[in-house]
């Protein structure tokens, strides 16, 4: 039977979300709102105050709404030329306008369902009486004993099931009202694993952590209601604004570092708070500033490198080694056509340092990219986590990015600003050095791997080959086809060595020395990866030499019997050589392994070593001598399959002296802290348990070749 007061229950919930005042809603501007809405009194006093629509602006949009409630882009351009807006500004007025019409049309049809509600259930009420006293005319007993039913009951059924239909009707349009944001889950913690534990049969499984797929990760995040469009977009406008300030002002707003380069500048907070004010919010409780700004001439020209950031896969690609995961939630803006001038994304990202015990930061954002003048271009990021209540950020994005300008002969002129508050909680201490100075998540960070990355680029689409090294590989199709598979090795090996949420990383047992994490990963039909339980092993640690030092003895093929236990300490040859750019590491090498074992015979070994002034990585995976020579011949690599291995080297920190707080850098000596991770396969079927000895395996080899490389490089660097 129906009950009458769900209806109402339901009817007056949308009544309140629906029931927004006229002059608010055509007066307030979007930030203004969401500060109502998400506020303390308190807080609301300290928050940046947004500028409303003027009488004048809204006027002439109410005329021009009553003529055509759609204006297209050449319109909306006209007319925010006329009124001083952005088009997207009055992009989305329209469309909150053409919300608000709806909703007060829904609001009468409303009016007209609860009356006839009301009617309904007065025609329920007097049914269910005259039925309850009912009788049968030749037996007397009650009509609801008879198993019949009367005219009246089907006609009151009837009305009840058409009543439940506009019920159901309206519930849908108040779950769209009400959708919830997917909360992002926080950095996995380590689970401790007692490899003597007997109840673990030698079939076990279940005891080591899973890595989880990042796209059906992604596509559980939820896109911003119709009603957050606006704020995004007041708080993209306000955030381009505040980073071209930060990027062209100078002292005091930027002072010079301690220890820091010419092109590298630390904030004055006190001038920012002056300059600026709160942003999008006063600082948390407990959370600390990041604020750096760096120079730097690349060798990418403007549009190649506005492409990149505006395209979440390319941005990952590039910055592989600090984005550990990135996806487009939703473009709220395409841009103009043929370029990317106006466009608005709407973005999530985790930034990492290559290392399993130092956690990630997680970031919803909005990217907006603006042509500023002819050849000058601004990439803009702002967070939007206070858009997202049920999620608790360690990380706020304050207005970061880069200005592009052009400069002669493919060159571009980067400005980096990265301001970011972050809580640090979770950092190990003998990575906090780094952290604090920048060179983990920093403006110098991602300047520096886009210096290094635009080499890589330039090497990839050369048409010319430098002669007179046997090495050097002659077809330009081959070499492509070999540094698109070696981007793809390294990529892989980024995204799997850090503390991504998407990682259940196992703290492995160790009564003394430095902790091993493990993880599996199950893959059946992934192009570029072989079927089977991978299990990927992955431990850091610091050694008192210097990071050139480490890298240099990590790259190269004379020294690598001395640490690589799998190549059974035969004789490594360079086959192929490709140069990535100025510096000599920066290169992609195919080695041979002159072993007595005959199982290893037709093993190659793909490596790509890569470094600058923030760190270095060497990274490898095995190929099968067939399938590489495919790929030297121009063949399209993607089939070939991979699991990378490698080592992340960083300095310890911003080495030696003070930090802006006075406190002694004790790791900051020119030390190097490093990470080695593993991939195994350790069974080709999927479906496979993962052994107690498997495990036991891998954490003894990556033990030992820690130990090998301490041993050898301390023998060399006393």
């Amino acid at each position: 039977m129906f009950d009458p007061d769900m209806f109402d229950t339901h009817h007056h919930m949308l009544e309140e979300l629906e029931n927004m005042r006229d002059d608010e809603f055509e007066t307030k501007s979007g930030a203004e709102i969401l500060e109502a809405a998400c506020g303390t009194d308190q807080q609301r006093s300290k928050k940046k105050r947004y500028n409303r629509h003027t009488q004048h602006q809204i006027q002439e949009m109410e005329a021009f709404f009553k003529e055509c409630p759609h204006p297209d882009d050449k319109q909306r351009m006209e007319l925010s030329r006329e009124l001083g807006l952005e088009p997207l500004q009055v992009k989305f007025w329209f469309q909150n306008k053409r919300t608000q019409m709806k909703a007060q049309h829904e609001r009468h049809e409303n009016a007209i369902l609860k009356a006839e509600n009301e009617k309904l259930r007065a025609e329920n009420i007097r049914y269910r009486e005259a039925f309850a006293h009912s009788t049968c005319p030749n037996c007397g007993s009650s009509s609801t004993a008879l198993g019949e039913m009367s005219f009246d009951d089907q006609h009151l059924r009837i009305e009840n099931s058409r009543l439940r239909d506009e019920i159901e009707r309206m519930s849908g349009y108040g779950s769209k009202c009400t959708k919830p944001y997917y909360q992002l889950p926080t950095n996995a913690s380590t689970r401790s694993l007692d490899l003597g534990i007997t109840n673990f049969g030698p079939q076990s499984s279940g005891f080591v952590g899973e890595m989880y797929g990042a796209a059906d990760f992604f596509r559980s995040i939820s896109r911003p209601s119709e009603g957050e469009k606006p704020v995004i977009v007041e708080l993209a406008v306000s955030g381009m604004e505040e980073l071209r300030r930060m990027a062209q002002g100078g002292e005091p707003l930027w002072v010079a570092g301690d220890g820091k380069s010419s092109s590298e500048v630390v904030l004055n907070e006190a001038e920012y708070l002056s300059s600026f004010g709160g942003g999008i919010g006063g600082k948390p409780m407990g959370f600390r500033t990041e604020a750096s700004r760096v120079s730097a001439i690349v060798f990418m020209n403007h549009i190649k490198l506005v492409d990149t950031f505006m395209d979440a896969t390319q941005w990952s690609t590039v910055f592989c080694g600090i984005v550990s995961r990135a996806s487009t939630v939703e473009i709220l803006s395409p841009g103009l056509p043929g370029n990317f001038n106006g466009a608005l994304h709407v973005m999530s990202a985790e930034f990492q340092v290559p290392s399993p015990l130092v956690p990630t930061r997680e970031n919803y954002f909005v990217r907006y990219c603006k042509q500023q003048s002819d050849g000058i271009w601004a990439v803009a990021d702002v967070s939007l986590d206070t858009l997202r209540p049920s999620l608790i950020p360690t990380t706020r994005r304050k207005p970061s990015g880069c200005l592009i300008q052009e400069l002669p002969n493919g060159y571009s002129k980067i400005t980096w600003v990265e301001h970011v508050e972050v809580d640090e909680t979770g950092i190990p201490t003998m990575y906090r050095p780094l952290v604090n100075s920048g060179l983990a998540f920093g403006a110098k960070r991602w300047v520096a791997t886009l210096d290094r990355q635009s080499e890589r680029f330039a090497t990839s689409i050369a048409t010319t080959i430098p002669t007179g090294d046997l090495r050097v590989i002659s077809s330009i199709e081959g070499r492509k086809s070999m540094l698109k598979l070696a981007e793809r090795m390294v990529t892989s090996f980024c995204a799997g060595v850090g503390a991504s949420s998407v990682h259940a990383w196992t703290a492995l047992p160790a009564a003394a020395g430095d902790e091993v994490r493990v993880v599996t990963r199950k893959s059946t039909d992934e192009p570029g990866r072989p079927p089977g339980v991978v299990l990927s092993a992955a431990t850091s640690f610091w050694i008192p030499v210097s990071p050139k030092v480490v890298f240099d003895f990590l790259r190269k093929e004379k020294s690598r019997s001395e640490w690589d236990i799998l190549s059974n300490g035969g004789l490594v040859q360079e086959m192929a050589h490709i140069a990535n750019g100025r510096h000599s590491g920066n290169c992609v090498s195919l080695l041979r392994v002159n072993s007595a074992n005959s199982s290893q015979s037709n093993m190659l070994i793909l490596q790509e070593s890569c470094t600058d002034s923030t760190g270095s990585y060497v990274i490898y995976a095995p190929v099968d001598t067939v399938a590489m020579n495919v790929v030297l011949s121009g063949c399209d690599p993607d089939y070939v399959a991979l699991l990378p291995s490698g080592f992340a080297i960083l300095p310890d920190g911003p080495g030696g002296g003070c930090n802006n707080g006075g406190e002694i850098l004790e790791l900051g000596s020119g030390g190097s802290l490093i990470t080695v991770a593993f991939q195994i396969l350790v069974d080709s079927v999927p479906t496979a348990r993962l052994s107690i000895g498997s495990v036991a395996t891998v954490n003894s080899l990556i033990k030992c070749t820690v130990e090998r490389i301490r041993a050898a490089v301390m023998r060399e660097n006393p």
